[in-house]
């Protein structure tokens, strides 16, 4: 892929214990004039980015202030959640604006997910080699 960055998957565990590589992407995600940086699950299944209430607190985002609704489907399905618009740098890439679901959760992964993005990036997994490659949508 050209113009890609490659990153490792993240060993760990799953809900089991069994150890696992996880295909999880370093990001600095910044609101308003608060950064932090985390690690966020890379979820082809996920319809839509999702945040958990602790990060969007640390971006200094204020919950009554978030007015649109959003609905989180599957196992989020009862976790209330609103849209959050933030900046996102992943690697060396130019920051993008990423729309998060803001889960009034902390029991919610990051993730990212179809929307948005998965419209932002063109994503390669190579789940033999542990291993993972991003560029931005042409």
């Amino acid at each position: 892929m050209l113009n890609a960055q490659r990153f490792s998957f993240t060993e760990g565990f799953d809900t089991f214990g069994v150890p696992d590589a996880l295909p999880q992407l370093p990001l600095l995600l910044t609101y308003r004039s608060s950064s932090v940086e985390v690690a966020a699950l890379l979820d082809t299944g996920a319809s839509v980015n999702v945040l958990p209430y602790s990060v969007g607190v640390q971006l200094g985002a204020v919950w009554e202030e978030q007015t649109t609704s959003v609905m989180l489907a599957g196992n989020l399905a009862a976790i209330e959640a609103r849209g959050l618009l933030v900046s996102a740098r992943i690697g060396n890439f130019a920051p993008v604006r990423l729309v998060f679901a803001w889960s009034l959760s902390d029991d919610t992964p990051l993730l990212l997910g179809r929307m948005n993005f998965f419209l932002e990036f063109d994503v390669c997994f190579y789940r033999s080699q542990l291993a993972l490659e991003i560029r931005p949508k042409s």
